[in-house]
Parts: structure tokens; C-alpha cells; sequence
């Protein structure tokens, strides 16, 4: 028997509908009906409420086929918010370049370093382009902390994308438009990114 055949079955025996045994696991229905379809199966912090709840092993409830399917996705799973917390972070820690003075200005004979406010006697679009790009990152920074848990095929796959190629945008800028400091600061953030992504399980 097959883990949402039990499930289906633990449940009618205790004369509990989808919905009541949702609440009793802190779920919902939908989760609970998939499961019992065969479309999905729970995560191990779950198969361990569903087992304690009706009383039986874990061991009981799934095949060594679905228990190792389970691992690998919970793996899976984990090894994917990591990585987006690690982007998320390195994105916002963009905003910095704000403030730190990375930037070369001319002073007469002398170039000084300040950082992207304090910075003058730039032509205005190469100011524009810097301030649009350090906000759309961090801005993808944010939304990629904020929705860790929002499970669109559409976002998943493009959040790394839009994450990266924003990063390979501002190294392109920065070299183009002559900063080296900054160019070298978001070429180091484009490498741990790299690195990341190599570690894919």
C-alpha cells in the first residue's frame, strides 16, 4: 500500500474530513488532498506530526522508495533557501555602495575615493545608470528574502537569473564607466554567486 493510500485510510478511521486533519497538522486541505491523490508527498517535519498523530512509525507509513524520494526533496528543498538567503543578503548588500566610498573622483591633481552620494561632476545618465542598478539589485534582493516560500514554477526559476544577470550588469558598468573599486566589489559578489551555483545538488 502506498503512503497516500495509508494516509487516506488513518484518516477515515478516525472520522476526520481533509479539512479537520489540515488543522490538526497546521496545513491545508490543498496540501492534505494532494498527498492522498499520490501528487505530493509531506515533508519530514510533517510525516513526523502525521505519524505521531495517529500513532504509527514513520517506517509504517512509507516504502524505503518514498522515504529516500522524501530526503532527497527535503534536501533539495533546504539546499534552495540557503542559497536564496545567500543571494537575497548579497543583493541587498549592494545598498552599501552608497555609502562606502569606492567611487574615484577627480580633486584637482588628485583622485579621491567617495562614495556613490557624495559623488559629483559625473555626467548625469552614468549617475542614473549606477543609482538604477544598485536599486533594481537590492531590490531583487528583498523580493527574493520576502518569497522564499512563494512556490511559482515562474519565480523559481527566474529569481537566480534576474539575480545574476543583474550582477553581470553592474561589473559591465562599472569597468565600462572606469571604476575599478566597484567594479572589483560586485565582480567578488558575481564569484560567491558562481560558487553557489556550482554547489547545485
Amino acid at each position: 500500500m502506498e503512503f497516500h493510500e495509508k494516509l487516506q485510510e488513518l484518516r477515515k478511521q478516525k472520522n476526520l474530513t481533509q479539512e479537520e486533519l489540515s488543522e490538526i497538522l497546521f496545513v491545508s486541505r490543498t496540501a492534505i488532498s494532494k498527498w492522498e491523490s499520490g501528487r505530493g508527498y509531506p515533508s519530514i517535519d510533517s510525516l513526523k506530526a502525521i505519524a505521531e498523530f495517529f500513532g504509527v512509525t514513520i517506517d509504517e507509513l512509507l516504502s524505503n522508495r518514498e522515504l529516500i524520494c522524501i530526503a532527497e526533496k527535503d534536501s533539495h528543498q533546504k539546499t534552495q533557501h540557503m542559497r536564496d538567503l545567500v543571494f537575497g543578503l548579497i543583493d541587498c548588500s549592494v545598498v552599501m555602495l552608497f555609502f562606502i566610498p569606492l567611487f574615484g573622483q577627480q580633486g584637482g591633481e588628485i583622485i579621491r575615493q567617495v562614495s556613490l552620494l557624495s559623488l559629483q561632476e559625473t555626467p548625469l545618465f552614468i549617475k542614473v545608470a549606477y543609482f538604477a542598478i544598485i536599486l533594481l539589485t537590492v531590490a531583487c534582493g528583498i523580493a527574493t528574502l520576502a518569497l522564499q516560500n512563494y512556490s511559482s514554477i515562474i519565480w523559481i526559476k527566474t529569481k537566480t537569473i534576474l539575480s545574476m544577470i543583474l550582477t553581470i550588469i553592474s561589473v559591465v558598468i562599472f569597468i565600462a564607466s572606469l571604476e575599478p573599486y566597484v567594479a572589483f566589489f560586485t565582480f567578488v559578489l558575481l564569484i560567491i554567486k558562481g560558487a553557489l551555483l556550482l554547489k547545485r545538488p
